[in-house]
């Protein structure tokens, strides 16, 4: 088995020893950049150029587009555009051809799916949020009440005057669209800036391809709870874009049942049959929209709507597991070449291994730096044994190379390794993640995939930020098939983390 290590990105980047990504001509290099916090989830950026400086150039020019339509469309910044013109009703007002086009798209989008894709979900999404404060379901009454407030036309447009005018007052919210608007434009301003071979950028999950590059991108299991669990699936995509919705990373927990953040707004019920969408389109607008839509119309829906895009690939999983690709999807699913070890828990006596029953999460939070952009801090996890040997290196996430060094005990533990490996980075589309806050695991295996013995291991969680702080944790655990949590102390660039040593889910 091949070395592995692992990078986060908006949701997590892969580094994988993987030949489906197209190699970049002989001068090109791969610039990586990280961020959290960028519109309300993590960022990646890689630019693949001859030159730093035009990388760098195009990736500002990126993150300045973004910060643009962020400030034009944000629901969440009450000072920009979309937010002051909520604040009106029952007069035309002159908008940006940018929220023009979003709130046209809206209009598109809802006649196009029957009402399943509409910005006034949020009057639903809303109602759901408040009872769940409560532990509680809504009535049926404030459900009906919701779906009629949906049906209602809450806003006209005038494409000769450019003029939006507000007709009620019922909450609006312009996300499923907004996002990947923003990642188009933002590849596009940046292979506009300068001489780029082409650029991929995830924001939650959702990627956009532009250029001279075939990205390897994986997809991730709706029913794992850790970022670097095996992806469902594995495409490999040039000039494309790719989303993915679900309703296992956000929702609402009622007295012990979970509630899906994406509704119905024909029902104002909570989607659950749909737990993972994946689109794959020419354009990135459509495949947000299709990914969200697929989470509450019907998979026979779903394929009927998708067959009016061109272009368009899907993978959908339902509540019971079934997995339903469009025709196509196998032409561009990547077959994986990882080695069969599934005899490997017998390679040991049994009773000395480590339980295959058990796994170790590892969960950390990144701490949250507010009021201007930064980049994430460089974090490596690894196990080492009682004798100090390494074990397993569990993840690494990082931007620059020549940065490792910073931190010092993985750098004397796994650099030479990490070095010897001909790594080449991926992508990772999954449901929007909120920022900052990951969980890893360790499946007992060591870095050759063979289950260790039984005994006393040390994890260590080291975080460095460039020209920052450093921070090194570490925390000695007993793996005897006895569930054992542990809270670790948190710090200037880990927030917080703990340990949970438990059978598996």
């Amino acid at each position: 088995m091949k070395f592995i290590t692992t990078i986060v990105t908006g949701c997590l980047v892969f580094v994988l020893c993987s030949s489906e990504n197209k190699k970049p001509s002989k001068n090109t290099q791969a610039f990586v950049n990280n961020y959290e916090n960028v519109l309300g989830t993590s960022l990646q950026v890689k630019v693949f150029s001859s030159s730093a400086g035009n990388a760098a150039i195009a990736e500002t020019t990126a993150m300045n587009e973004i910060d643009r339509l962020d400030k034009i469309l944000s629901g969440y910044n009450q000072q920009s555009e979309f937010s002051r013109w909520m604040k009106t009703t029952g007069k035309p007002v002159v908008v940006s051809p940018e929220l023009f086009e979003v709130l046209s798209l809206f209009d598109e989008w809802r006649t196009r799916t029957d009402g399943a894709l509409d910005a006034s979900a949020e009057v639903i999404g809303k109602l759901w949020k408040v009872s769940a404060s409560h532990n509680q379901i809504p009535t049926k009454a404030e459900i009906e009440q919701a779906v009629a407030l949906v049906k209602q036309t809450h806003y006209k447009l005038n494409a000769v005057n450019h003029t939006a005018e507000r007709l009620d007052n019922a909450p609006l919210m312009l996300n499923s669209f907004a996002k990947s608007f923003i990642i188009n434009k933002a590849c596009d301003a940046a292979v506009s800036s300068g001489k780029i071979d082409a650029i991929v950028l995830n924001i939650g999950g959702d990627i956009v391809i532009k250029g001279d590059h075939k990205e390897q991108v994986q997809i991730s299991d709706p029913k794992a709870d850790a970022e670097n669990e095996a992806p469902i699936s594995t495409v490999t995509l040039n000039d494309k874009a790719i989303a993915t919705s679900g309703n296992y990373r956000r929702g609402e927990m009622i007295d012990g049942k979970w509630y899906s953040h994406i509704v119905d707004p024909r029902t104002g019920m909570p989607a659950d049959n749909v737990i993972s969408s994946t689109v794959v389109a020419p354009n990135a607008t459509d495949a947000g929209a299709l990914a969200t839509a697929f989470s509450v119309l019907t998979p026979s829906e779903s394929a009927r709507l998708a067959s009016a895009v061109p272009g368009t690939e899907y993978l959908i999983i339902t509540r019971s597991g079934e997995r339903i690709e469009s025709k196509g999807w196998k032409n561009i699913e990547t077959k994986s070449a990882d080695k069969d070890e599934s005899n490997n828990n017998n390679l040991v006596s049994a009773g000395s291994t480590w339980d295959p029953n058990y796994e170790l999460l590892i969960n950390l939070e990144l701490a949250e730096i507010q009021g201007f952009r930064v980049h994430r801090p460089y974090v490596a996890v690894w196990v080492v044994d009682k004798n100090k040997k390494p074990v397993r290196s569990i993840a690494l996430w990082f931007n620059k190379t020549r940065y490792l060094d910073d931190m010092h005990a993985w750098y004397d533990t796994y650099y030479q390794t990490f070095m010897a490996e001909n790594n080449n980075i991926s992508s990772t589309s999954s449901a929007t993640r909120s920022p900052g806050k990951y969980t890893l695991k360790w499946d007992g295996k060591d870095d050759k995939g063979k289950l260790v013995s039984q005994g006393t291991y040390t994890i260590f969680i080291e975080a460095a930020r460039e020209h920052g702080t450093y921070q090194l944790m570490q925390q000695e655990m007993d793996f005897k098939g006895k569930p054992k949590q542990v809270n670790l102390n948190g710090n200037t660039e880990i927030a917080a983390a703990s340990l949970d040593y438990r059978k598996k889910q």
